[in-house]
């Protein structure tokens, strides 16, 4: 079963194109990285995916709940975490199992402490366990491994492996080397426009 596809999409950001005629598309199980240097449009792409922007050429086919991990976890900073991750998943509309999610992550011990507290790390932690609690079978993850030490970078491709492995797919924007067997390469740079390409 196809979880998105894109077709030929162009991505048209500030009155410039960043990217064209990107086509591919992601299956259960399924993994794709999306790489390229700063600017190119990796976090414009994981925004098209989630339904943020709209492509201006192209279409993007997808018809299964997707759980969005960006820069911002959106956590409430003074509740404690638990409690701050289950109001989310409440919200996404599932029983979501916030105690395995922050298991993953190794946050069990943090579980009752403010989000206000938590160092950049944990926060990081804390917005990549708010994806786990969605239950969504897709996830587009921004940046996941910004602000992981190698420590938890294991814990992050566990995860990713783990939902894999269950049928889940995920769509990933990474400047950082992330470990995904049988990724789709995407990058960015062999997408450039026309105009662009030839200076």
């Amino acid at each position: 079963m196809t979880l998105i596809a894109f077709d030929a999409v162009t991505c048209v950001r500030g009155g410039r194109a960043l990217f064209e005629g990107l086509s591919f598309a992601l299956e259960q199980g399924g993994a794709a990285l999306v790489t390229g240097p700063n600017g190119i449009g990796k976090s414009s792409l994981i925004r098209l995916a989630a339904g943020l922007l709209a492509p201006a050429a192209g279409c993007i086919i997808d018809d299964v709940p997707r759980a969005l991990l960006t820069d911002q976890a959106s956590l409430d900073e003074e509740l404690p975490l638990a409690r701050a991750l289950a109001f989310w998943a409440r919200l996404d509309g599932v029983a979501g199992d916030v105690a395995a999610a922050l298991d993953a992550l190794a946050l069990s011990d943090l579980a009752d402490i403010p989000v206000r507290l938590l160092s950049t790390g944990q926060r990081r932690r804390a917005a990549i366990a708010r994806v786990i609690a969605s239950g969504a079978p897709l996830w587009l993850l921004d940046e996941p491994a910004n602000g992981l030490d190698k420590m938890a970078l294991g814990l992050l491709e566990t995860t990713i492996a783990t939902h894999r492995a269950s049928g889940g797919a995920v769509l990933v924007a990474s400047h950082t080397p992330i470990t995904l067997p049988d990724v789709i390469a995407i990058d960015l740079s062999q997408h450039l426009p026309l105009l662009e390409r030839a200076i």
